[in-house]
């Protein structure tokens, strides 16, 4: 199994960088989009645990619009062959006091492009 195959870490990394745009905008449509649209989505966050795409669009739908930008440490892509990836990132923002944020993704190509298959967000003291 090819890892970082350049072309494919290329697209996932656009897809990540996509991601963050969007999630840092508050752009709930691009968000849905690039999570899986099926039951078996998962996304496990700070203070939610959601099951199936309906819920994590649900929760995007709701989740306030302020306080989203953030910075990303140590961000990393790393592909394994040419349709399976994952994607981490620890992140910073105003007000976390202290504690950093953990982020990962587990990325698939599907027919409809790169999509998240399962998020898992946390916050940790700051080392």
């Amino acid at each position: 199994m090819e890892i970082n195959r350049p072309d494919v870490l290329a697209e996932v990394e656009a897809a990540f960088d996509r991601y963050e745009q969007a999630l840092i905008t508050n752009d709930v449509a691009t968000l849905d989009l690039l999570f899986w649209n099926d039951p078996k989505t998962l996304r496990y966050g700070i203070a939610e645990n959601l099951h199936g795409h309906n819920e994590i669009a649900a929760f995007r739908a709701e989740r306030p619009a302020k306080g989203l930008m953030r910075t990303q440490v140590r961000p990393q892509v790393t592909t394994f062959g040419t349709d399976y990836a994952v994607a981490n990132t620890m992140f910073t923002r105003d007000g976390m006091n202290g504690k950093i944020g953990r982020q990962s993704q587990t990325w698939v190509r599907t027919d409809d492009g790169w999509r998240i298959v399962a998020a898992h967000v946390s916050v940790i003291d700051d080392a």
